[in-house]
């Protein structure tokens, strides 16, 4: 039969349960930003949650907002606007003013670095009318453009907040250390002799230790202070309409505490059979906790530890000329335009160009490339690298915010602060979690009340305060931004930038490579391939005369046969008689000799025969180089080839991305021959060739539109469009600052490797986040259950709040420590390149052009001609300025050709 208290405490915990959805998702009340002087702002105060935690502002209006934290620990030491990709270390007892322009409107949320503590900020149109503005002043739309402060935007975090955060954290281990040392001392005793009496039964354990008083005595400090930090957010977290683990952990210790109390001072209000106390249960739990956020803070504070080490490579003094004397400064104070000393084994200060000198730089720490580079005069060498061997005097170029450092900093911590589309899916359900457990926990006792054996009311008890215990929104809320702060400071030190966590995820979802040719799996600058002499010529002999007739020319293919000559070590001859012959070489006499070098037509004009090097000609140009014939004394003295060479790694990377199972697809605007070619040399199988450079990002379209998830890798100007219309841009770090912010993720060395090592990172990220949430997930759906007493009518098990504790605080630390596996990730070696015997599948793009310079027959990259002029017969393309020039005497004869004395081809 029913009783009364049982009808009561049911339709109690139906209004509670009401009450609680009405209490966390009522309406909230907003709060508008002051507009003053054409910015608006708004206090935020930080005190266990955020007040007000709803803030309206207006699109395209600056915003400063100012974040008042009065408290100190982990949880609101950083506030993070995810769809901002914004984020600022808040200290504690401070005052942080986070400067950004909304320029969009919509709801976007902001949250504390744990993702436990939320706040929204509404952004209302522009144009809008009613706003409310207490200060009359007008909307955007009113305001001239030149009355808005500059102001910066994007929230820059200044490198002392860095430093400030770690050293809060250093100060809240220290301070929770404490706290778990006396909660362990004061509750071992009780613990010990609840155990010994209730479960072994000994009849030797102290009576005093039984005592309901001392036992009181010994845990209400185990409470107070032990239990302080769990308490105090946890409350605070309520008084904000919002709740957290904190604040089920204080209901149910809060519950136990009260109640043992009571039964400890007024015992007459029990009956005898639910006189229990549950002190040892109130000191383990806090204690456990306690332990486990410990252990947490301590492993979480390496989830950072990229951006410290990104920090702690900046020099911290420069040797600069100044007066003519050098002298020693912070390297804050340099300036541009300075000239600093670079001795051996020193840091680079800033970004800077050598003036003086020559040294192997080690640019590991910045590109991740092990070797040492070669700097000479005119190099741009990176601040925070370190010189070597030799000296340098370089000129400062770039300081402060725009050094390469600078910007690699910036551009993680924005990745870290934005939010990976698998995390929306697990904050949505940690909105609704903690409401849904106190929930659970109130059907839970209303249950064991009704229905449950006696003593009912003590049982009840347990169980819910067994339910609030064991919940962890903690370990849910954890589960995908620790991964992703670990998963892009890794991708940092491996020279791999990742401007957002959306692209991190995508990034594993690749199934398709396109790699622009020019600039990306080639150097992006002619060099000398082959030399093939003929007759009694040596190589070197042949490259010497060449080189010398060459000298004087500016084509980009005379200059690269001269520093190939430069690069073999051969001594330097003199040449005079120089002539340039429009459209065909160069000739000139060396050392006594004449020397023709330039085309067929250059040789045929002379009368002399090129039978015995055309054939040599012509499988250096089915090899996609440019033959460059050379003749001495009037007769055939060999052929010469330049190229734009493919890099090192390129062949083995594609075959590294075959190994992931992803399919590479060249694009270039050269001729399909000369496509196939680099195609067959790299193992690519399929080659999109004669593409304009406008026509890019419609064959990224195409692919797309083939049901492909498509990256795009260049490095050019021209790649821009491309680089936004792919799935994943990945732009190459040596090349053009356009390209590089059209991309998703930048390669700071160059080198393809850096897209496997992208890839592979994605996936070791993802992997590591599936794992957080399933551990996360998991937890929750099983231990809830068992909690609730699901088994108890099937087997008699009931769990304690002692064990619920001990396995809430494993799972948040079993996130942690997963996401932590992340910091052991290391790029896989390449696999070797396999020989190139495939065919390449080749396409053309329809409506393209031959590309082929009409002066010199050099074939052009569409992409990465310096010059083209439109004519009746269609759109023609240069190699370099003096072709152009040529070509336009050609059109117009009488008028002067720029640099004559540079000669037509060569």
């Amino acid at each position: 039969m029913v009783s009364v208290a049982d009808v009561s405490v049911l339709l109690a915990a139906v209004v509670a349960i009401g009450g609680l959805g009405w209490f966390f998702f009522g309406p909230r009340r907003a709060r508008a930003a002051r507009l003053d002087g054409g910015v608006q702002r708004a206090v935020v105060t930080v005190k266990g949650g955020y007040s007000p935690d709803v803030i309206k502002a207006r699109q395209g209006v600056p915003l400063e907002m100012v974040f008042d934290r009065q408290e100190s620990g982990d949880c609101t030491s950083r506030v993070v606007f995810p769809d901002l990709t914004v984020s600022a270390a808040l200290p504690a007892y401070q005052q942080t003013t986070v400067r950004l322009t909304p320029a969009s409107s919509g709801t976007f949320g902001f949250a504390c670095g744990m993702n436990m503590v939320h706040g929204t900020l509404i952004v209302e149109p522009a144009g809008e009318p009613g706003a409310d503005r207490p200060d009359g002043q007008p909307a955007i739309a009113d305001v001239p453009a030149e009355d808005l402060p500059a102001g910066p935007a994007g929230g820059d975090v200044e490198a002392a907040g860095e430093d400030t955060e770690a050293a809060e954290r250093r100060a809240e281990i220290a301070d929770l250390a404490r706290r778990v040392i006396v909660g362990a001392v004061l509750t071992a005793p009780v613990l010990f002799a609840v155990m010994a009496h209730e479960v072994f039964k000994a009849p030797w354990v102290p009576g005093v230790l039984l005592n309901h008083w001392v036992q009181l005595a010994l845990i209400t400090p185990v409470m107070f202070y032990t239990g302080w930090p769990i308490h105090r957010t946890g409350w605070l977290a309520l008084s904000h309409r919002s709740a957290d683990m904190n604040s089920l952990i204080t209901l149910g210790t809060t519950a136990a505490y009260g109640y043992s109390l009571l039964v400890t001072v007024a015992p007459a209000l029990f009956p005898a059979d639910v006189r229990q106390v549950y002190f040892e249960a109130v000191g383990v739990i806090l204690t456990l906790i306690l332990l486990g956020r410990l252990i947490e803070t301590r492993a979480k504070a390496g989830t950072g530890q990229a951006i410290r080490e990104l920090l702690g490579l900046q020099a911290r003094s420069a040797r600069v000329v100044r007066d003519g004397a050098e002298i020693e400064i912070p390297a804050g104070q340099v300036v541009v335009g300075d000239e600093v000393v670079i001795r051996p084994g020193e840091k680079i200060p800033v970004d800077a160009v050598v003036v003086s000198g020559s040294s192997a730089v080690d640019e590991s720490m910045v590109t991740g490339e092990p070797m040492p580079v070669t700097k000479r005069a005119g190099d741009t060498v990176i601040g925070a690298t370190i010189n070597t061997t030799g000296s340098l005097r370089v000129r400062a170029d770039k300081i402060g915010a725009d050094t390469m450092l600078a910007q690699i900093i910036k551009l993680v911590q924005q990745a870290q602060a934005s939010k990976a589309p698998v995390q929306r899916l697990a904050d949505t359900v940690s909105g609704y979690f903690v409401p849904a457990v106190m929930a659970i926990a109130i059907a839970t006792f209303a249950v064991w009340f009704t229905a449950g054996p006696a003593p009912a009311l003590t049982l009840a008890l347990v169980a819910a305060v067994s339910v609030l215990i064991i919940a962890c929104p903690c370990a849910l809320g954890l589960a995908t931004p620790l991964s992703v702060m670990v998963g892009t400071g890794k991708g940092a030190q491996a020279g791999i930038l990742i401007r957002s966590a959306e692209a991190l995820e995508t990034a594993q979802k690749l199934d398709t490579i396109v790699l622009d040719k020019t600039g990306t799996i080639t150097a992006g600058k002619p060099s000398l391939t082959d030399v093939n002499p003929a007759g009694s010529w040596s190589e070197d002999e042949l490259l010497a005369l060449v080189a010398a007739a060459e000298a004087d020319s500016e084509h980009p293919l005379a200059a690269a046969i001269v520093a190939g000559a430069r690069e073999r070590g051969l001594d330097p001859l003199t040449a005079t008689a120089f002539d340039s012959v429009t459209g065909k070489g160069v000739q000139a006499t060396v050392d006594g000799r004449s020397v023709l070098v330039g085309n067929a037509r250059l040789l045929a004009d002379a009368s002399i025969a090129t039978a015995v090097l055309d054939g040599v000609a012509g499988e250096l140009s089915a090899d996609g180089k440019t033959p460059v014939l050379a003749a001495v004394d009037g007769q055939p003295a060999g052929v010469l080839a330049v190229a734009d060479p493919v890099k090192d790694d390129s062949a083995a990377a594609i075959a590294g991305l075959h190994r992931l199972g992803v399919e590479v697809v060249v694009i270039t605007g050269d001729s399909a021959r000369t496509a196939a070619a680099i195609a067959r040399q790299v193992g690519a199988r399929r080659v999109l060739a004669e593409v304009l450079p406008e026509h890019k990002a419609a064959e990224i379209r195409r692919l797309q539109g083939e049901g492909r998830t498509v990256g795009m890798v260049g490095d050019g100007i021209n790649d821009a469009p491309a680089l936004a219309a792919a799935d994943v841009g990945l732009a190459i770090g040596t090349g053009t600052d356009v390209a590089i912010e059209a991309a998703d993720v930048t390669l700071i060395s160059g080198s393809l490797a850096g897209v496997v090592a992208a890839i592979e990172l994605s996936r070791a990220t993802m992997r590591n986040i599936r794992q957080n949430l399933v551990f996360a997930l998991a937890y929750n759906a099983v231990g809830i259950p068992l909690a609730a007493g699901v088994l108890y009518p099937f087997f008699g098990i009931r769990l304690s709040p002692i064990i619920a504790a001990a396995a809430m605080a494993l799972s948040s630390l079993s996130v942690v420590t997963n996401a932590n596996r992340l910091r052991r990730w290391h790029p896989a070696p390449l696999p070797a390149a396999p020989p190139g015997t495939v065919e390449p599948l080749v396409e053309t793009s329809a409506g393209s052009t031959e590309v082929t310079d009409p002066v010199c027959g050099m074939t052009v990259d569409p992409a990465s001609a310096p010059e083209h002029r439109v004519t009746s017969s269609g759109t023609v393309w240069f190699c370099s300025e003096h072709c152009a020039a040529a070509f336009d005497a050609a059109q117009h004869p009488g008028a002067p050709i720029a640099g004559q004395r540079a000669g037509g081809t060569m």
